[in-house]
């Protein structure tokens, strides 16, 4: 019985320059049993990235300073967390296009429906 004690904590790492979307964000996954950590920022992203090792990261795309696509693009050209999925996560209207261009593994629209964004990470971390 004592593998249920060591169950493994999946982190989630949160790059967001809102701090209600961050509080928020916590809250909810934190509550479906995630360990959440967050940023406000992507300064520095793949040294705050290689910190952490998350198992899944949620990116808005308008995030100081150098925004959600080239900070994905930063992830992607490092081997050892290029791996890493990402969801972007913005209100532009052409998310899906900046998705595709960054190499994110999902989109999500802003606003949005928490179900939804936990649909996916299950779907991508299980």
């Amino acid at each position: 019985m004592r593998d249920n004690l060591t169950k493994e904590i999946k982190t989630i790492a949160v790059f967001d320059d809102d701090q209600d979307l961050l509080d928020i964000f916590q809250i909810l996954l934190e509550e479906v049993g995630y360990k959440v950590v967050l940023f406000n920022n992507c300064d520095d992203i793949v040294s705050k990235v290689r910190d952490i090792k998350p198992m899944l990261i949620l990116m808005d795309n308008w995030i100081p300073l150098i925004g959600g696509e080239r900070a994905i693009g930063q992830l992607r050209n490092e081997e050892n967390i290029k791996h890493i999925p990402v969801i972007l996560v913005s209100a532009s209207n052409d998310i899906t296009e900046v998705a595709k261009r960054a190499g994110a593994d999902g989109v999500i629209a802003k606003p949005f429906d928490f179900e939804v964004i936990l649909s996916m990470i299950n779907k991508l971390i299980g």
